[in-house]
């Protein structure tokens, strides 16, 4: 798990410091030609950062309670919703192992329907293009490179083993704040 924040994560945060800056550089001089341009590349990389920073506050060592099930609100609101955790885990990684090339799959609370909904989104595209109520409590990358080193081309197995480190404690503190 150092490759992918160290490397990959510092790559989004880099081009997108750098595609300000030459953003900062076109308006002062009047250049709307590039900051048309520009708008994808801070789009992306920008949404890949933020992404991945709720990727990284989702996981958290197993001796620090990683994959230890939610309890309290969340773990209630998650058997209103689905059921049971197993449920809940079923359906995120049947979602996130369809998604096509590179995405997400989210555990999310929809503040105007007040229930949970499992939702993806492709590329680094944030959770909030599904709806603006929508408040990620879970983000789990399904893009190859989160899982290739390790798990070559199998999603799957992937998704299955992530569980093993998700901060539940973290998305129960989400959960309550936006639900109060």
């Amino acid at each position: 798990m150092q490759l992918h924040p160290q490397k990959h994560h510092q790559t989004y945060i880099t081009n997108y410091n750098k595609a300000i800056e030459q953003l900062d550089d076109a308006i002062t001089k009047g250049d709307a030609s590039t900051v048309v341009k520009l708008q994808s590349t801070i789009k992306f990389n920008g949404e890949g950062h933020v992404n991945h920073s709720i990727f990284w506050k989702n996981l958290t060592p197993t001796s620090e309670g990683g994959g230890e099930p939610p309890h309290g609100s969340l773990g209630l609101a998650i058997n209103q919703s689905f059921s049971s955790v197993e449920k809940l885990i079923a359906k995120m990684n049947t979602k996130g192992a369809a998604v096509q090339g590179s995405g997400w799959v989210w555990l999310a609370v929809d503040k105007e329907l007040k229930r949970l909904v499992v939702e993806t989104t492709s590329n680094q595209d944030p959770l909030v293009t599904k709806g603006p109520s929508l408040v990620p409590l879970l983000g789990i990358d399904v893009s190859e490179h989160a899982y290739y080193l390790q798990y070559k081309n199998v999603r799957p197995d992937y998704l299955k083993n992530i569980w093993k480190v998700i901060n539940w404690k973290y998305a129960s503190e989400v959960y309550e704040k936006e639900c109060p």
